[in-house]
């Protein structure tokens, strides 16, 4: 249910109104709707926008993969962990949504490898579908905290892991 207010002389601030069953339910309602006016404010002050629908992430690891090809070393296999990571959220999205992951992820990237790369999931009707067309977009800036935040934990994890496996010093005396 809704209520909507109306005739709002300046329209320079507003209220919502929230309802729950319960203070949980009340509490989870407004930090979604917080998240959701953040992201709205750093698109307003960041207007550029990116396909969504996990459109973005499987073109993010093809090149990626790409370029694992002609790199020597462990390094390659770092970026190829990256760029599995990254097809992983499109179909942790898909599992969400209670579709078949495996065949709606496979099928984006079979869409992407033959150049359809505006393709991303359509949650609704559970298929692939070009995402400028049905309007699904994310803001680039949001996309772009999410990915350095995501690079910078897996560096953190890996530098501890170097940590890890370290030989024990030797100790003088014993």
């Amino acid at each position: 249910k809704v209520i909507r207010f109306g005739g709002c002389k300046s329209g320079e601030a507003c209220s919502i109104v929230l309802r729950g069953a319960s203070s949980h339910v009340l509490d989870e309602a407004e930090r979604s709707l917080h998240d959701a006016l953040c992201i709205l404010t750093a698109t307003v002050k960041e207007p550029r926008i990116i396909c969504g629908g996990g459109c973005t992430e499987v073109l993010m690891a093809q090149a990626i993969d790409r370029l694992v090809e002609s790199t020597p070393g462990k390094k390659a296999l770092a970026m190829s962990s990256f760029a599995r990571a990254l097809r992983q959220l499109p179909a942790i999205v898909a599992d969400n949504g209670g579709y078949d992951s495996a065949e709606l992820v496979t099928q984006l990237r079979a869409a992407h490898a033959s150049g359809k790369n505006t393709h991303g999931l359509d949650m609704y009707n559970g298929t692939i579908c070009d995402m400028v067309e049905l309007g699904v977009a994310e803001s680039f800036k949001s996309k772009l905290c999410v990915l350095l935040s995501a690079s910078e934990a897996a560096e953190m994890i890996l530098r501890v892991d170097d940590i890890i496996k370290c030989a024990p010093r030797a100790r003088e005396g014993h």
